[in-house]
């Protein structure tokens, strides 16, 4: 015990002396850059085509298989978005099996099996793996596309479109791509209720027998499972896949814009900006500048301590994040540098992109941010290594794009041989600071201006279309649009002759009812508003004696000023026929698109300060649509006649607190009958 002990202390003594000689101001150097042994995925092929590789991985008792087809991007024109519902198609039933069986199998065995326009998964336990062979075969050579699937699929479809046409993300993405590619291009078409529509089983049935073919494919296989055992059920489960001629297809590449622009959505309820620095590169994994292209973005918006994200995020407090990213792709790529900044500062945070970008440019990258990039991406690379599945993946890309045998095996070398200059040519060589186009998606009256110092500024509407040139009158005032709504109702006598209301209405999200209860008493400046599920409450405002509250699932919020000046406001049955005696101020904001109706924007500003924005027909003086940053957008529709004025009848709310659009419908309709306290609650 001594003995140990006497060791012991020697060791400690002699671990304290070397730390006390460590100098921790420095980073230790770095030594040379291994060379991976990454085990190379045994191969072999069809005579059909079919190029099989297998990666054996016995450490667990699973096996994968993956499908990939290696098809040109299709220009799908007036068909666009079909391509997104061929796998869910292939897995609407078989002629051996309906969806339900088909499902009900791939559960039995806890399997995972999917599909879609050029790939097929399916992964089980090792002892599953004959009847999960059987049921992928079953989905490749035999499916059905019912009638009943595609039309599910589109109601499906139609439903997330229309919610994307509110959502900033979606529209930022589709703008970006709109510019970039154009009409023409692949990547630059948009789907739409037109194309969906347009879309039939014939359709599906065309794409699956022209390019589901062995002669175009690639299987992965990864798992318990030996190169011998995998050619003996490849054989079985895929040699009778008959090949075919596949068509290809070549596209231009698309071109940079002559000089910087913005490409503007006006979304005026936005309280933040998405903006999108981008323009297209060529650039394939392993292009000569492919892995210093990946070290320049890393330095630039790759990470939490890259230029970007340290100068818009921790320096100036513009967002939350930063980000830029530099692609790869056989067609074409894109250089994006994007983030959601607060509105007011929209302006401020393009010029700092524009400055990151440039300076990255013209000044280059230092030896401490490459040190760094090195060291994150070889750290990512090698966590990678540790899923089975990323051997599979490299040897389908050293396939797929004619990389050499030992491109992943000297991947570290390679990116660990770069230097400063090599990654400031990079940057020269890819990026040009001066054709940027800069998307932005945001409160056009707020930003537009603003933006103008970057560019000319275009508008797009959103699905990512020029928007549309609408005339309006020159004369027309804000007031007059009000005006003008108030004589298409049923004048403003009929309207103020309604002083108290009580409506009721019924809606339906996502197979969830719901009933939305209103009551009015504009002269006593009351106002009540519920919605309920089932008969339960859960979401309700009060407004009563100058004071207001809000209260979700019995949690009860006393109004702040702004909420109370908005519901001050909503207190009003038709608000429009009292702005100017409350001292409300009217600003017209032009002739906008809503969803293919020229209407007049009008933004409401109340004495508080609070805003809100409501948009009128521009033929039928209607309102129809009004914005809340807030709660969302709301649009009226089916406008009828009750006691002498036009009321809507159907209300679509737009919100981010649900899912999916709410169309709300009134059910009943009482006007100028007593309200009580007890009613208002």
């Amino acid at each position: 015990m001594k003995k140990i002990a006497i060791v012991f202390v020697l060791s400690l003594i002699s671990a304290v002396t070397a730390f006390a000689q460590v100098d921790r101001s420095q980073l230790p150097a770095s030594g040379p850059a291994p060379e991976i042994q990454i085990k190379d995925a045994e191969t072999f092929s069809l005579p059909n085509g079919l190029k099989v590789f297998v990666v054996n991985n016995n450490k667990l008792p699973r096996v994968s298989f993956t499908l990939v087809l290696e098809r040109d991007p299709i220009l799908e024109r007036n068909k666009a978005g079909l391509t997104g519902f061929v796998g869910d198609m292939m897995m609407g039933g078989t002629t051996n099996r309906t969806k339900d069986q088909l499902d009900e199998d791939i559960d039995f065995i806890g399997a995972s099996i999917g599909a879609s326009s050029t790939s097929m998964f399916a992964s089980s336990l090792k002892k599953h793996q004959d009847k999960t062979l059987e049921l992928m075969a079953d989905i490749l050579y035999n499916p059905v596309f019912p009638q009943e699937e595609l039309d599910k699929l589109k109601k499906q479809t139609l439903t997330g479109l229309a919610q994307s046409k509110d959502n900033p993300n979606a529209i930022s993405g589709r703008l970006s791509r709109a510019v970039l590619y154009g009409p023409n291009h692949p990547y630059g078409e948009t789907e739409s209720e037109a194309t969906i529509n347009n879309l039939e089983v014939a359709d599906i049935k065309a794409y699956y027998q022209t390019y589901f073919k062995p002669n175009i494919a690639y299987l992965a296989i990864v798992g318990d499972m030996t190169k011998a055992e995998a050619e003996k059920v490849v054989n079985q489960y895929f040699g009778k896949w008959q090949q075919g001629n596949v068509p290809t297809f070549t596209y231009p590449m698309p071109e940079r814009a002559a000089k910087q622009a913005v490409a503007l959505v006006d979304r005026s309820s936005s309280v933040q900006s998405v903006i999108n620095v981008t323009q297209p590169v060529e650039m394939k994994v392993g292009d000569p500048d492919y892995i210093s292209s990946r070290l320049l973005n890393q330095i630039l918006g790759g990470g939490s301590a890259s230029r970007l994200f340290m100068n818009l995020r921790e320096d100036k407090g513009y967002t939350y994040g930063a980000y830029s990213s530099i692609g790869a792709d056989k067609l074409v790529a894109t250089i994006s540098a994007n983030a959601s900044v607060r509105t007011e500062v929209t302006d401020s945070a393009v010029y700092e992109f524009i400055y990151e970008i440039r300076n990255l440019v013209e000044n280059g990258v230092t030896q401490e941010e490459l040190d760094k990039a090195k060291a994150e991406l070889s750290g990512s690379f090698g966590r990678s290594l540790e899923q089975p599945s990323t051997v599979a993946n490299f040897a389908l890309n050293i396939e797929r794009f004619n990389l050499p045998k030992d491109y992943y095996a000297t991947y570290l070398q390679k990116l660990n041989s770069y230097t400063v200059e090599d990654i400031n040519a990079t940057a020269k060589r890819l990026i040009d600071p001066d054709k940027f186009i800069i998307t932005t998606v945001g409160n056009g009256s707020e930003i537009k201006e603003k933006l103008a110092q970057f560019g000319e500024v275009i508008e797009y509407d959103n699905m990512g279309q020029p928007a549309k040139k609408l005339e309006a009158d020159a004369s027309m005032t804000a007031e007059q649009v009000i005006e003008n709504y108030l004589n298409a109702i049923g004048g403003k006598e009929k309207v103020l002759a309604i002083q108290t209301a009580k409506i009721s209405m019924d809606a339906n999200v996502m197979g969830t009812a719901l009933s939305i209860a209103f009551v009015y008493d504009s002269q006593g400046g009351r106002y009540g508003q519920k919605t309920s599920v089932a008969g339960n409450v859960m979401q309700k405002t009060t407004l009563s004696e100058g004071s207001g509250s809000m209260e979700v699932q019995g949690q009860s919020i006393a109004m702040n000023a702004e909420q109370l000046a908005e519901a001050k406001l909503n207190s009003y049955l038709f608000p429009e026929a009292v702005y100017e005696k409350n001292g409300y101020t009217l600003t017209l904001d032009g002739l906008k698109d809503v969803d293919g109706t020229p209407a007049y924007k009008v933004i409401i500003a109340a004495p508080s300060g609070a805003k809100l924005t409501n948009y009128y027909a521009q033929d039928s003086g209607l309102k129809i649509k009004y914005e809340n940053p807030a709660s969302g957008d709301t649009f009226y529709s089916d406008y009828q006649e009750k006691e002498g004025v036009l009321l809507p009848m159907t209300w679509t709310i737009k919100s981010p607190m649900i899912p999916v659009p709410l169309e709300a419908k009134v059910t009943s309709m009482e006007l100028n009958v007593p309200v009580t306290d007890e009613d208002i609650k």
